[in-house]
């Protein structure tokens, strides 16, 4: 999603800072509009390097771009923290003298304001009328906290924590989802890796925390989906961020390859982001295997799992399946070859839409919160993204799903 996040001058600014990397560690893509006046408690650099964007104050800038429009154009919401007492008092005028009150005035997306100022300027009635007219108009006033203010100030006007701002965005993005991206869509994710049972204590598994496929199924409701979660071995509990997928959980390869049979029959989407065992034991031990006294080691012949992806595909091109299919590929490399050619090679191979590369290894990318991704397309889509599709990402896992989402949106929009 795009937010805006208005700065204006308070000392509460320093808290926007946390709820800023809040917000683009959940792959948002955030454009941060400081008033003039705020930029003397955090600074210019620190919003570009939290958001990765550049961060202007001023109307005269991207002149080019009418970026003082555009801004609150393409924003799926508008935040601003701190809310000050003057910058309540201008949105209620309307004014539009700086950047940030421009975008204010010109966006039509939700707008949700937390005010931070002394007791006495949230109580003023000059404040209180500001706020009614302001929520009247559909605008949210968040109330402030109560609290130790600046000083040896206590009382009502502290700016509520990032965590709870958080929480309001994340229910009114929730809200805007209804009508977002991929509604009406339904979406079916696999997350996590595969166990294929040696004996009953012992298996053969792979190291996916399941966490990259979390945040995909997040980011597809979040654009409005019906999403079907298909979970397998996952090390990071499913959150509330999930509440409204449908979850289906599987341990085995052959498990996996069922459930993505049924789930698919009625999917727009399918994205393979489950770390799928490439073989099992071909033989399953009743009791459990034991040293023996002569300390031979034991035998353990491996068959074939069945190709989950390359099922899919061809049976779409046979009897239908999902418009768009993503594959994802973890890949180290070896002596001669490249990831990345690796990578397209699999593409060409199983004849997906998308596949997604992952440069896998120990401590990098399973289990850990950031990742760095290529996104590449198959030749028969290419035309409809038009290269308007991020083709590499380097980031949260968060930030990494928000871009696949986008990308499939793209297609199943085109």
């Amino acid at each position: 999603m795009r937010i805006v996040l208005g700065v204006s001058a308070g000392i509460a600014a320093y808290k926007a800072v946390h709820l800023a990397r809040l917000l683009t560690e959940d792959g948002h893509q955030l454009d941060v509009i400081p008033t003039e006046a705020s930029l003397q408690f955090v600074g210019r650099a620190t919003w570009e390097a939290i958001s990765g964007r550049p961060v202007t104050t001023s109307v005269f800038s991207g002149v080019d771009e009418v970026r003082h429009v555009r801004l609150g154009q393409e924003a799926d919401l508008v935040v601003v923290a701190p809310a000050t007492a003057d910058l309540l008092a201008k949105a209620r005028a309307g004014m539009a003298d700086d950047l940030l009150t421009s975008t204010l005035l010109a966006t039509q997306a939700p707008v949700l304001l937390a005010p931070a100022m002394h007791t006495e300027m949230w109580q003023n009635p000059a404040t209180a009328e500001n706020v009614r007219q302001l929520r009247a108009r559909g605008l949210e006033v968040m109330d402030p906290a109560v609290g130790r203010l600046t000083g040896a100030d206590s009382g009502p006007g502290r700016l509520p924590e990032p965590e709870q701002i958080k929480a309001r965005i994340d229910q009114l993005l929730s809200a805007a989802g209804e009508t977002g991206e991929l509604t009406g869509r339904r979406v079916v994710v696999t997350a996590g890796g595969t166990r294929e049972p040696l004996d009953p204590v012992r298996y053969l598994g792979n190291r996916s925390s399941g966490k990259q496929g979390m945040a995909l199924a997040q980011a597809a409701l979040q654009a409005g989906a019906e999403v079907t979660l298909i979970a397998g071995s996952m090390d990071a509990p499913l959150g509330p961020e999930l509440q409204g997928a449908e979850v289906v959980r599987i341990e085995t390869a052959e498990q996996l390859h069922q459930a993505v049979r049924v789930e698919t029959e009625r999917a727009d989407a399918l994205i393979m982001a489950a770390a799928v065992a490439d073989f099992r034991p071909a033989d399953y031990a009743a009791a459990k295997i034991k040293k023996t006294d002569d300390g031979a080691s034991p035998t353990i012949t491996l068959t074939r799992n069945p190709d989950i992806l390359a099922d899919v595909v061809s049976r779409r091109s046979q009897t239908g399946g999902p418009a768009v299919i993503v594959g994802f590929a973890a890949e180290t490399g070896d002596e001669t070859t490249d990831p990345l050619q690796l990578a397209q090679q699999k593409l060409q191979r199983k004849g997906c839409d998308l596949l997604v590369l992952n440069r896998v290894g120990e401590n990098l990318v399973f289990g850990q919160d950031s990742t760095e991704i290529h996104i590449l397309a198959a030749d028969s889509v290419k035309d409809r993204l038009a290269g308007q599709h991020a083709e590499h990402v380097a980031g949260t896992k968060q930030q990494a799903a928000a871009a696949v989402i986008s990308t499939l949106s793209r297609l199943l929009g085109s």
